[in-house]
């Protein structure tokens, strides 16, 4: 019971992003469980019926008898390179985001992507006439949708941040988003045409929930705060705040802190220019994202 104990403590001390991938791993190795219990007792079709009614039917019919769905199919994945890649595409995007942005802002993009991809799916498969034929029975499953999200949330939060890739080198993270969504629409004709637009829907959304961070709407609030304020225990009433008045700046005072900030954001651009962005410190990524934001 070792690494049950070791599993259960490394999630309950881990950031959002592990606890995500934890719960995606954790439902997968459950369901590849109970599809080899199935198996053995020669009821292999049952395992159908279990994740037929887990992931989202683009019927609008089902899916009123389903309502569950819209969530769990952003849990669901079909096989191990299915998991395999989003989760590794979920810890680099979501790491990325973390730098930059805090954890509730994550679950709640990861969460409105999904739905904002199985939105698009639904809408895809019974308005365009080529899937008129599937649309009654077409299902979408996986995280991607969710994953994306949060990718070009990161990538719409700072464009420049570069990434290092094995056999390609820095690649500004814009570029990464960019070609995943171009690629997304390219193959909307080769199969899996729902899945593709699911992953549109989360793209899109993590775009206008970054784009209109950038300028003060936050698009998320107060989505999870039940969740939270079960979470944490029901907030308590605010304490009275006890109001200071401080004498107003002077024009060399503002001035001479205004040329100090300055100094100190062109020392950290000297360091980026040396030596890369993944030289600087949490307290230097946070000076520059802050003057990011007044710009």
């Amino acid at each position: 019971m070792a690494l049950l104990d070791d599993i259960k403590f490394q999630f309950k001390t881990g950031n959002i992003l592990m606890q995500l991938i934890y719960v995606n791993g954790g439902i997968f190795l459950a369901l590849m469980v109970l599809r080899v219990i199935f198996f053995l007792t020669g009821n292999g079709s049952n395992f159908d019926l279990v994740t037929h009614y887990l992931t989202i039917p683009s019927s609008l019919k089902l899916l009123l008898l389903r309502p569950w769905t819209l969530i769990t199919h952003m849990f669901i994945h079909a096989d191990f390179l299915h998991i395999l890649f989003n989760m590794m595409w979920l810890y680099f995007g979501g790491t990325i985001f973390l730098n930059f942005l805090d954890s509730k802002k994550l679950l709640s993009t990861y969460l409105l992507g999904g739905l904002s991809g199985a939105i698009f799916f639904i809408l895809a498969m019974n308005l365009f006439p080529v899937f008129s034929a599937n649309a009654p029975f077409a299902v979408a499953e996986g995280a991607s949708a969710a994953v994306l999200a949060i990718m070009v949330a990161a990538a719409t939060t700072v464009p420049n941040y570069v990434v290092h890739l094995v056999l390609i080198g820095p690649v500004k993270l814009k570029y990464i988003a960019i070609v995943s969504v171009i690629l997304d629409v390219l193959l909307i004709p080769s199969g899996n045409a729902g899945g593709h637009f699911g992953h549109l829907g989360g793209a899109l959304f993590g775009f206008v929930f970054a784009s209109q961070l950038k300028r003060g709407n936050n698009l998320t609030v107060d989505f999870l705060k039940p969740y939270f304020w079960i979470r944490d225990g029901f907030p308590k009433r605010n304490k009275k705040i006890k109001v200071v008045h401080s004498r107003p700046k002077s024009d060399a005072q503002f001035n001479a802190e205004k040329a100090s900030r300055q100094e100190q954001i062109d020392t950290i651009l000297d360091k980026i220019k040396r030596s890369g962005y993944d030289s600087l410190s949490t307290k230097e990524k946070e000076v520059l994202f802050k003057a990011s934001k007044d710009l």
